[in-house]
């Protein structure tokens, strides 16, 4: 996924009777998980008060940060090639007597380190997700040195105790990271080696920020975390909290409507979070939690630390506690050693649960990580086979899962226009996208009867409309 920065104000006004300095302009290009947009804003935020306004063009962007992912294949390909692009444009602009500062965050720079200049000398930048916090200081840094900023370490302070606060309201859905890094270790996973340990943020600072942004306009929260429902924050009354605590409290904060987290692992679905998908009902019946694969042996070996039995009781006690959950999961096909009896394994686990949704991949190997030093490699014929068949069975469930709820008259967040004039866009409690024909404001809640199953979507028509919530 790519995606640049929304409309952020570009710091406080010049005083009366000041000549305004020209904004310089900012372009973050962003990849990855919904952890790496939410940085994205944020870093956004600590460079506005600079004078930097957001611009879609590389061509007029004073500074360029690429905030970059390491789970996608060839992750590091993929930004060099764009560091090759950017390169030729910092050329041109520094023919015109114009600077451009060029920066690489996020988990490939944390992973790459100082290999990213070492191949690419023209970055000035490298800020691995720890530390974005410090930008105004790197940027300093940058204008002033030679050679290049480098920092990639993890350090001991908080980096959300100097974050500003948030400077443009997000919209009606807004993202709030809570838990950041893992220490699980799976055998194919970077997270701990680019995001560091567990760190869980204190509930009084979350509940701090939720508030602001449901005052700016939020109707949903989706909570954010590399493992969030390992979240355990310190509380206000001086306890520890879990995030079924902390799901309860936010339920209570005015205009917010709606609850999400993500992504989950199955090790931390305690009793009382599977409860409180029964027990609050601002949190949607919709639930992301991986399983990576149903074949004990390959889970083994991935160091998952669950059972596949585990998962699915989990699955029947987290649709005891509310019936009509959706559930979403992520798997791997052709882990290192994963035989054909270990695929099938998957494949009757994904019978046996039944899915809304899924994110499906082939394995390849991170360097650094243990898998990729694993015996049995599977060959790439053989893992594309895999992958298609599953996708197929997933594709199947999703679509079967969509034209289950045809008919349904449900509760529809207004997000914006649809495609065509005339239509107003929105998401399900289940996350489909749902269009309908009419009119109702951005943020508001609309009940609507789900009319049919597209391959992309759900059409509808209005039923009553519930006022934003004020």
């Amino acid at each position: 996924m790519s995606s640049s920065t929304g409309p952020y104000p570009a710091g406080p006004a010049p005083a009366e009777g000041v000549a305004p300095k020209p904004a310089r302009k900012l372009l973050i290009r962003t990849w990855g998980c919904q952890m790496n947009v939410y940085d994205s804003g944020r870093m956004a935020d600590i460079l506005a008060p600079l004078g930097y306004a957001p611009t879609e063009s590389a061509e007029e962007a004073d500074m360029v940060i690429l905030n970059t992912c390491h789970i996608r294949e060839k992750a590091s390909e993929k930004v060099f090639s764009d560091l090759g692009r950017l390169r030729e444009t910092k050329k041109a602009r520094a023919a015109e007597g114009r600077q451009t500062v060029i920066a690489v965050a996020g988990c490939v720079a944390q992973a790459e380190g100082a290999e990213i200049t070492a191949r690419a000398p023209w970055v000035d930048i490298v800020l691995g997700p720890q530390t974005y916090h410090r930008l105004p200081e790197m940027v300093a840094r940058a204008s002033r040195a030679a050679g290049a900023v480098i920092e990639t370490d993890f350090p001991a302070e908080d980096k959300f105790d100097h974050l500003p606060e948030a400077r443009a309201p997000q919209g009606p859905v807004a993202f709030l990271t809570i838990q950041e890094g893992c220490d699980k270790f799976c055998s194919f996973c970077v997270v701990p080696y680019t995001r560091g340990a567990e760190f869980s943020r204190p509930a009084a600072a979350i509940l701090a920020e939720a508030r602001q942004l449901a005052a700016n306009g939020a109707r949903e929260i989706a909570l954010l975390g590399q493992n969030v429902n390992a979240w355990a924050g310190a509380s206000p009354d001086g306890h520890t909290w879990r995030l079924a605590r902390l799901l309860r409290e936010l339920a209570e904060i005015p205009g917010v409507a709606r609850l999400r987290y993500t992504t989950s692992h199955p090790r931390d679905m305690d009793d009382d979070l599977i409860s409180a998908h029964g027990e609050i009902p601002s949190l949607m019946p919709y639930l992301h939690l991986p399983v990576q694969s149903g074949s004990d042996k390959v889970l083994a070996a991935m160091n998952r630390g669950h059972k596949a039995e585990l998962y699915i009781r989990l699955a029947d006690r987290l649709r005891e506690a509310r019936p009509d959950l959706a559930l979403t999961s992520d798997f791997i096909v052709g882990h290192p050693g994963e035989t054909s009896a270990d695929f099938e394994a998957t494949m009757r686990l994904v019978e046996r649960i039944g899915f809304a949704g899924a994110y499906s991949f082939k394995y390849s190997a991170r360097p650094g990580t243990p898998a990729a030093s694993q015996p049995g490699p599977v060959a790439e014929a053989e893992k594309d086979v895999r992958l298609q068949a599953l996708q197929a069975v997933l594709r199947r469930q999703q679509d079967d899962f969509n034209r289950a709820c045809v008919g349904r008259v449900v509760d529809v967040l207004v997000t914006g226009t649809g495609r065509h004039p005339g239509q107003v866009a929105g998401r399900s409690p289940w996350l489909q996208p749902v269009h309908a024909t009419g009119a109702a404001p951005v943020g508001a809640v609309v009940s609507m009867q789900l009319r049919a199953a597209l391959p992309n979507s759900l059409s509808a028509t209005m039923a009553h409309e519930e006022s934003a919530a004020a």
